[in-house]
C-alpha cells in the first residue's frame, strides 16, 4: 500500500527537524518519532519511504534547511514547552520538605570559578526556597587552605547575583573552626573517632582491605592528648590524622573510617595562620548544616554513597539531621569543569582565562551572550531526575535564542570579503530596518556603485548569473580578474534568485568574530584548534553599538559585541 501523503509529510517535517538537531538526520531518530503516529496499515513501506525523505532532506543545503524548519518551528516549540511544562513540575518535589519551615543551602568550595553545575545547584536551591515559602543560604565551604582564595569567594558573589540569586545569609566553614574543635573533641572523647599515625598510603591499604589498623582502638584518653598536640602544632603534615570510627567491613567503603581531620600548615586567605587542623567534606559539611539551621540538603548523586556517613556524624554527635535529597548532574559534551584541568590550560597559556568564550563556566557563558533566564530555564527543565546522561550545549544555546531574538538587531556581515563593481549605478541613500518584525530603528547609508560580498557567495556564482542584493536591485554578474562586476538588471526575482548580503564601499568596518567550540576532541583532549576567528566586514552601524550589546548578522547568526576598540564579537549561536 502507497505511503499516504500526510504521513509522507509527517516524515519530512521530523526529519528536518533531526536535520536541524544533529547536522544531518539520521534513520533510528526519525523512524522512531514517525512509528508512533502511523496507523499499522501504512507501516509496510515505511523504512523505504523515510529513507528516501532523509536523503532528501540530507541534500538539501544549509540554508535551505533552514527556511524548511521555519514552517515548523512554531509546532516544535509549542511541542517543547509543553514537555517542560509536564515533565520536570513534578520533579520538583522533596520528600518530607515542609512548607513554611523549610531552609537549604548552596554550598561551593571556593577554589575555582562557578560553572553550569553550580548553576544547576544554585537555582534548584532557590526554586525550591520559593515552592517551600523558606530560606536559602549561601555556604563557603572554604576548609582547604591550599585551594581557596577570596579571588574565587569573589567571583561566586558576582556570577550569583548576576544570575539573580539572592541569599538570606552567607556564612563560612572557616569562621566555625572552635565549633569544629569542639565536636571533634567529643566524638574522640565518646570512642567514636581516634587519632591515626598510619601514612596515606597504609590507610589507603587497609580501607580498601577492611582492616582496622593498629591505632583504632587506642583509649579515648590518648587520642584526645594527640588531638590537642595537633593543635599545638607538635606534628608534621601528614604524619597524623583524625579519624571517624565507621565499619571498617562496612560494603560501603565511605563508611570505612573516613579521615575527618588532617594537618595543613599553609596560609588560609580568610584566617591566616591561626589555624593548622582542618575538617574534611564529611565531618565539616554535616555539622554546618545542622547548626545553622538547614532543613533540607540538596546534593548530587555523586554523594550518595556518603549520605549514611552524614547521618553517622550527626547521630555520633546526637545533632538534629537535615533532610537529604539527591539530584542528577548535567555533564555537558565535551567540556571541563575540573579546576584541576582548567588551571593547568591556564597555566600552560592554552586558555587565557576562567571566561574563555569555550567554557562553561558563568564568566565564560555570560561573556559570550548567554543571559541568566536562559541559564536558569535550562538547568531546571531537569529538576530533580537521578537520570544522568551527557548533554549537549546546543540546548542551552536554543534556550537563548528564544531570549535574544526578539531584540537583537539584525546586521549583514561580508566574511571573506570579495569586491563587485555594479557598473550602470552611481549611488543613492538607502534605509534598511535594524529588525523584520519588532521597531527597533533602523539605519541609512549613501552607497556608491561598490560592494562587498561574501566569499562563498562569490565562489558560487556563474557569469551572467542574477543576484538580488538584499533590500536594494538585482544584478547580473560577471566574473573578472580583479573581482565582480555586474549591471542592474530588471530581471524578474524569482525563488531561485539568489539573495545576497552585502557592505558598500565607505560603510564597512573590518572586524573579527571568534567562533568558539568544544574544548575536547573525541579523545576527551583538549583541542587546541577549538576556538577559530571568522574575519570579513561588518557595516558601519556596528561602531553605534554599545559594549557587549547582542546582534545577529544575517545568514551567519548571533553574536556578542566583545570589545568595540578592536570591532572583535564573539559567535554566539546560530
Amino acid at each position: 500500500m502507497p505511503i499516504k501523503k500526510e504521513i509522507n509529510d509527517m516524515i519530512r517535517k521530523y526529519a528536518v527537524k533531526n536535520a536541524i538537531d544533529y547536522g544531518k538526520a539520521r534513520m533510528e531518530n526519525v523512524f522512531g518519532k514517525v512509528i508512533r503516529e502511523v496507523p499499522k496499515d501504512q507501516t509496510g513501506e515505511l523504512r523505504i519511504a523515510i529513507q528516501k525523505i532523509i536523503d532528501e532532506v540530507n541534500s538539501l543545503s544549509k540554508g535551505e534547511l533552514e527556511n524548511e524548519y521555519k514552517n515548523y518551528e512554531k509546532e516544535f516549540d509549542e511541542k517543547y514547552e509543553k514537555k517542560v511544562e509536564t515533565t520536570s513540575k513534578p520533579k520538583m518535589v522533596l520528600e518530607g520538605a515542609v512548607k513554611g519551615d523549610f531552609a537549604t543551602r548552596f554550598a561551593p568550595e571556593p577554589s575555582g570559578y562557578m560553572h553550569l553545575g553550580h548553576a544547576n545547584a544554585a537555582y534548584l536551591a532557590q526554586e525550591f526556597a520559593k515552592i517551600y515559602e523558606g530560606k536559602i543560604f549561601l555556604y563557603f565551604d572554604d576548609s582547604n587552605p591550599e585551594k581557596e582564595s577570596q579571588e574565587f569567594v569573589d567571583a561566586f558573589r558576582r556570577d550569583l547575583n548576576w544570575l539573580g540569586i539572592k541569599f538570606d545569609k552567607e556564612y563560612f566553614a572557616s569562621d566555625s573552626m572552635e565549633k569544629i574543635y569542639e565536636y571533634a573533641k567529643m566524638l574522640i572523647s565518646s570512642g567514636n573517632a581516634y587519632a591515626c599515625e598510619c601514612n596515606g598510603e597504609e590507610i589507603k591499604k587497609y580501607r580498601f582491605e577492611g582492616t582496622e589498623c593498629k591505632h583504632r582502638n587506642a583509649s579515648p584518653s590518648d587520642n584526645l592528648n594527640k588531638f590537642e598536640m595537633m593543635l599545638a602544632n607538635k606534628y608534621d603534615e601528614e604524619k597524623i590524622v583524625i579519624r571517624f570510627k565507621g565499619d571498617m567491613k562496612s560494603l560501603n567503603t565511605a563508611l570505612r573510617d573516613p579521615t575527618i581531620l588532617r594537618i595543613k600548615k599553609a596560609n588560609h586567605y580568610r584566617q591566616g595562620t591561626k589555624y593548622i587542623v582542618w575538617p574534611l567534606y564529611d565531618f565539616n559539611t554535616p555539622i554546618n548544616d545542622s547548626i545553622n539551621g538547614v532543613t533540607d540538603a540538596i546534593r548530587t548523586k555523586e554523594y550518595e554513597l556518603r549520605g549514611p556517613l552524614y547521618d553517622m556524624v550527626l547521630d555520633a554527635l546526637q545533632l538534629r539531621k537535615p533532610r537529604m535529597h539527591l539530584h542528577a548532574r548535567i555533564p555537558i559534551k565535551d567540556n571541563i569543569t575540573s579546576k584541576r584541568e582548567l588551571n593547568k590550560l591556564i597555566k600552560d597559556g592554552y586558555i587565557k582565562g576562567y571566561d574563555d568564550p569555550r567554557l562553561i563556566t558563568i564568566s565564560a557563558l555570560r561573556r559570550r551572550g548567554i543571559k541568566p533566564e536562559a541559564i536558569r530555564e535550562f538547568v531546571l527543565r531537569f529538576g530533580m531526575s537521578k537520570a544522568e546522561s551527557s548533554v549537549d550545549i546546543s540546548m542551552l544555546l536554543d534556550e537563548n535564542k528564544k531570549l535574544i531574538d526578539p531584540t537583537a538587531k539584525r546586521l549583514y556581515y561580508i566574511p571573506g570579503p570579495v569586491d563587485l563593481t555594479v557598473k550602470n549605478f552611481e549611488s543613492a541613500e538607502i534605509e534598511i530596518k535594524l529588525h523584520p518584525s519588532n521597531d527597533l530603528g533602523s539605519r541609512k547609508y549613501i552607497i556608491n556603485n561598490r560592494f562587498y560580498i561574501s566569499g562563498e557567495d562569490a565562489s558560487n556564482l556563474k557569469d551572467h548569473e542574477v543576484i538580488k542584493l538584499k533590500e536594494l536591485f538585482n544584478v547580473e554578474v560577471e566574473r573578472e580578474k580583479d573581482g565582480l562586476v555586474g549591471n542592474l538588471t530588471e530581471m524578474e526575482f524569482s525563488k531561485d534568485t539568489k539573495r545576497v548580503q552585502w557592505v558598500s564601499d565607505g560603510n564597512y568596518i573590518p572586524c573579527k568574530i571568534f567562533m568558539p567550540g568544544s574544548p575536547l576532541d573525541e579523545k576527551g583532549e583538549f583541542n587546541p584548534k577549538s576556538l577559530r576567528i571568522n574575519e570579513g566586514y561588518v557595516e558601519n552601524y556596528a561602531a553605534r553599538l554599545d559594549d557587549h550589546e547582542i546582534i545577529q548578522f544575517e545568514r551567519f547568526g548571533f553574536c556578542i559585541l566583545d570589545d568595540k576598540s578592536k570591532m572583535q564579537f564573539i559567535f554566539i549561536s546560530k
